[in-house]
């Protein structure tokens, strides 16, 4: 009789690929898939009956923020634990352009200030992240990227002016070096500082030394509002001028007078694909995005680092320069406050703030709503907010294309934050329920064209010697239970989550079990 660690017994199997749903046991040896088909005659360490269950890839996360999310202590278990539980096994990160790597002795972006320094500081190269998170216990794997916005503040500084032909060298160098440590391509974030300094020119070098490796550049783009259309044409073009393939983040249209564009914009990118350039897109299932608060004042008052806008904030010409800036715009800038208004802009975090918007602290205060948000920046640099700009219809219409990923551009900060962390890959799953063609494509979009994308070889279908990736699911009760006044809820309908074949959730609940590994690219 042969003999498995695990059998998984007469599952629906969507494999990943898009196909119809077959029925068969999955066998599981050494933490690969062995054999797939009648596996009646065999016996299993672990023997499971998933008769009425699905089976699938685990899904990859093609938009995430969790590069050093292991670091959290324990006690923000539900933080870590968040992807797991709605089926994620691998997760891109390091996106926008915000890899904890690399650092020199340059003041560093806040996002990543929930994080011990000390350790932080560590991560000069790819290489030393690399060696770091190897020794401490992943619950899934990481696939990460280099971050344009660290590359460009360890060389060039938070100030607004072009590299140097030394620096654009030395910067061209790190990224070289970082495809040979196995980074799985290059992402910026081009509405950040120090980003949003960088000319095309500068990113479309930087992207060619990714190519070289046969690495894709991921951006979040300089404009998702008014300028989208120009902000894609300038990603189609780095793709073609590096030799790369592209991701773009997050794809939306933000600010209602923008709503309806998504025509336009998948347009672009179908005519671009139909005329031999590589690109795709990956979408998170919300209407309202979430980012740094310090993030959204205009360009010039992020000039020369955090240090340098704290001084301003605290001069009255300034602020009222910066609030006239968003009554009246400036040319190029996206300008997200007035794509959402301050009412449209929550405050995330674990203080009696928390779950307010910037105008309900205005009113209850009696400030004006630029005020409160330029004193919360003061007092905390890396505060997160969610800010609501979307519309449904249209997040599901893009959602939907078939070259679209599933990326939950989730933020792993503990306290009250955007719900997308915890639901986004249940949530689309549930919004299939009933419909076995349409979840079939959901599970191949989040798996294999994600695994595709980003070169991780044997992962993201069910297929004999692959990676035993996998989740159990029931397509019946499959849902997403996080929402904006308790993000943190764990789905329904996830059976067993298994990571090298061995079980990370099982019968719903989590295990022990720390399967994890930094990836490398195949």
């Amino acid at each position: 009789m042969v003999a498995f660690d695990v059998v998984l017994r007469g599952g629906r199997i969507l494999d990943g690929t898009g196909g119809p749903a077959q029925t068969a046991d999955v066998g599981i040896t050494g933490g690969r898939i062995d054999s797939i088909g009648d596996l009646s005659a065999a016996s299993a360490e672990h023997d499971l009956d998933v008769s009425d269950r699905y089976v699938c890839p685990g899904f990859i996360d093609v938009h995430a923020h969790t590069d050093l999310a292991a670091l959290l202590g324990d006690e923000h278990l539900d933080v870590k634990t968040a992807g797991i539980r709605q089926g994620v096994t691998t997760e891109v990160c390091g996106n926008c352009g915000a890899s904890p790597f690399p650092t020199r002795d340059v003041g560093r972006d806040p996002y990543f200030g929930l994080y011990p320094k000390d350790v932080q500081s560590q991560f000069v190269t790819t290489a030393d992240y690399r060696a770091t998170m190897d020794q401490i216990p992943l619950v899934a794997n990481l696939a990460p990227l280099l971050g344009h916005g660290a590359l460009r503040a360890a060389v060039v500084g938070y100030d607004d002016r072009p590299a140097t032909d030394d620096e654009l060298r030395e910067m061209r160098r790190i990224v070289a070096q970082a495809m040979e440590e196995g980074a799985f391509g290059l992402s910026s974030g081009l509405i950040y500082a120090p980003a949003v300094y960088a000319p095309t020119q500068e990113l479309i070098a930087l992207a060619t030394e990714a190519g070289r490796y046969g690495r894709p550049y991921t951006t979040h783009m300089r404009d998702e509002a008014d300028h989208v259309l120009d902000a894609i044409d300038e990603a189609l073009r780095i793709g073609r001028e590096a030799g790369t393939g592209v991701q773009i983040s997050h794809h939306k249209v933000a600010g209602e007078r923008n709503w309806g564009r998504s025509q336009q914009t998948l347009q672009a990118i179908t005519e671009a694909r139909a005329g031999g350039t590589d690109v795709t897109i990956d979408v998170y299932p919300y209407t309202a995005g979430s980012t740094i608060l310090r993030m959204l004042l205009p360009p010039w008052a992020l000039d020369g680092g955090h240090d340098r806008t704290a001084q301003l904030l605290g001069d009255d010409g300034a602020r009222h320069r910066i609030a006239r800036a968003y009554e009246r715009g400036i040319d190029g800038w996206q300008n997200l406050v007035e794509m959402s208004g301050w009412d449209g802009i929550v405050l995330c975090g674990d203080d009696e703030l928390a779950g307010h918007s910037i105008a309900q602290v205005a009113h209850t205060t009696g400030r004006q709503p630029v005020d409160v948000a330029m004193d919360v920046v003061l007092e905390d640099p890396g505060r997160m907010i969610i800010i609501h700009m979307m519309e449904a219809d249209e997040v599901n219409t893009i959602g939907g294309v078939e070259f679209a990923m599933v990326g939950s551009d989730g933020i792993p900060a503990p306290g009250r934050q955007h719900p997308r962390l915890a639901g986004t890959f249940a949530r689309v799953l549930g919004r299939a329920r009933g419909d076995e063609t349409h979840l079939a494509d959901v599970v191949r979009r989040s798996t294999s064209l994600a695994a595709q994308r980003f070169h991780l070889g044997d992962r993201g279908r069910v297929t004999e010697g692959f990676l035993a990736d996998l989740v159990v699911f029931d397509g019946a009760s499959v849902a997403d239970r996080a929402t904006y006044e308790q993000p943190l809820l764990a789905p329904t309908g996830i059976d067993h989550v298994l990571v090298a074949g061995r079980f990370a959730v099982r019968d719903g609940a989590l295990t022990d079990v720390r399967a994890g590994a930094v990836l490398e690219p195949s």
